[in-house]
């Protein structure tokens, strides 16, 4: 006879059969995971284009040629921040890259109103993100 609190019609509990198929939750039979986002994308800011432009101007779109020229761009940019910070953080006794390595490597490259531009925009990242933690 069936146990209390079991609903089945042939009068015994689910757990008293032996499992027929793969239990999803058991540690040995897990489930294939989904790839991560860095596996799954192409290194690119293509995505974040179309979405910044929105913010800037509603209407405008980019043509491939003109999202391609902007991801190399932001590339470049990106690869020499982070090469002229590279060889800031031996100055310190630290060798890990800080963000004010960051910030003052962006201060070097980027001249004039869009260095103070960018690093006030950084400033603002970095505290919302500590913020945030």
């Amino acid at each position: 006879m069936a146990e209390p609190g079991c609903e089945t019609s042939s009068g015994e509990c689910p757990g008293t059969e032996e499992p027929t198929a793969v239990d999803p939750k058991s540690p040995k039979h897990e489930q294939p995971r989904r790839q991560c986002h860095c596996c799954r994308r192409p290194n690119s800011f293509a995505a974040y284009f179309p979405r910044v432009l929105k913010q800037v101007h509603e209407g405008l779109s980019l043509s491939q040629k003109t999202v391609s020229i902007l991801d190399s761009f932001v590339k470049d940019i990106f690869e020499r921040i982070t090469d002229e910070a590279s060889r800031l953080a031996p100055s310190t006794k630290c060798s890990t890259i800080t963000t004010r390595e960051i910030q003052t490597a962006v201060h070097l490259l980027l001249p004039g109103e869009i260095g103070k531009h960018a690093e006030s925009k950084a400033t603002k990242a970095i505290i919302r993100y500590t913020v945030c933690r």
